[in-house]
């Protein structure tokens, strides 16, 4: 196979040029001002809560005692220049927690200070059991001096790239969803108006979802589908995060949105009167989430085409065709289409 050298180098440096980076060395005391006053938001939407263990927590602070390399922390940067932590927040915590500072809270996000004692370090071992305040004052100067490395993303950087890399760091094991990661790429009103859905009670109470899935950002993902597949279901090419991805990237300044929530929650409050619990066919214990998105899809298509809606025919959560449509070879224009158009059938 011949290879294009200049046509290589062009694709390369078209997409270098697309990402715009910084990094800054910041010492721990300035690294905790800044978080204490909101310049760096440890909490945002994507983030997971703090889950180092004391163990873990006294090896990082016996490194920047020790003055050994610690690894950068990844940030984003906000309109209003404020950082976003991409990748560091355990880190950001166990130093605020051994400072005995108190970090901003939110909904989301809950840090209670319990003054971390260094426990079971491996080279400083008389330290063991002492806290920030207990430290000597030079030892303590010393420590507050240290540097840590902030990697940061500018807001030049487009919306793709941004994604790309809080996918890329947060491929451990604790990896963020597609739709974690959206909810702090495409914040917004748009953004606002899909966590404000997946609460809505008649939504929740026809979601019977696995416990993994509850709070990992499926439900905003749901509601984000009902939307992106009734408007743009005609372009849809199978590829499901890209197709949402820029769908919620076009609609996230989107103010006017009075007729996206009326629209869903007649949706939802029309199954939930037809189902009177979760949506589930036979042979399965947790909501069939192809089947769910079709079904809702078609209500809301019905709805905006003001036809009439009536209750389905007896067993229609096993209509053969529906179910066929649902189960095999889902991630096709042709499939997606052929549920919806199906389950209009079922309720018009």
């Amino acid at each position: 196979m011949l290879l294009d050298e200049a046509q290589l180098l062009a694709d390369l440096d078209r997409h270098r040029r697309s990402v715009d980076t910084d990094y800054f060395d910041l010492s721990l005391r300035e690294l905790v001002r800044m978080v204490v006053e909101e310049e760096i938001k440890i909490a945002p939407a994507y983030q997971r809560q703090f889950r180092w263990d004391d163990e873990t927590q006294s090896a990082l602070i016996e490194s920047f005692l020790l003055g050994l390399p610690v690894p950068a922390i990844f940030v984003a940067t906000n309109r209003d220049a404020t950082w976003d932590v991409v990748d560091g927040l355990q880190r950001i915590c166990t130093i605020l927690r051994f400072m005995a500072v108190d970090a901003p809270e939110s909904d989301n996000f809950r840090f209670s200070v319990t003054p971390l004692r260094l426990k079971k370090l491996k080279t400083l071992g008389s330290f063991a059991e002492l806290s920030y305040e207990e430290l000597p004052r030079p030892i303590r100067m010393t420590l507050d001096r240290r540097f840590l490395r902030v990697q940061v993303l500018s807001d030049k950087s487009e919306p793709e790239v941004r994604y790309e890399l809080f996918r890329r760091l947060n491929a451990g094991a604790v990896a963020l969803t597609a739709q974690e990661i959206r909810s702090c790429i495409f914040r917004g009103p748009f953004h606002e108006l899909l966590e404000e859905l997946a609460q809505d009670e008649a939504f929740n109470s026809l979601l019977k979802l696995q416990r993994l899935n509850q709070n990992n950002g499926t439900p905003e993902e749901l509601v984000l589908k009902f939307f992106a597949y009734m408007d743009r279901s005609a372009s849809f090419d199978g590829k499901v995060a890209e197709f949402l991805n820029s769908y919620m990237k076009d609609r996230s300044q989107d103010s006017d949105l009075d007729s996206d929530r009326q629209i869903f929650k007649q949706a939802t409050g029309y199954l939930a009167s037809v189902l009177k619990g979760p949506f589930l066919r036979q042979g399965v214990s947790i909501t069939p989430m192809n089947q769910f998105e079709a079904v809702l899809v078609a209500v809301g298509n019905l709805l905006r085409k003001g036809k009439s809606l009536r209750t389905p025919p007896n067993g229609w959560l096993n209509d053969e065709v529906l179910v066929n449509f649902s189960t095999r070879g889902t991630n096709t224009r042709a499939m997606l289409l052929g549920r919806v158009s199906r389950a209009e059938e079922l309720m018009s």
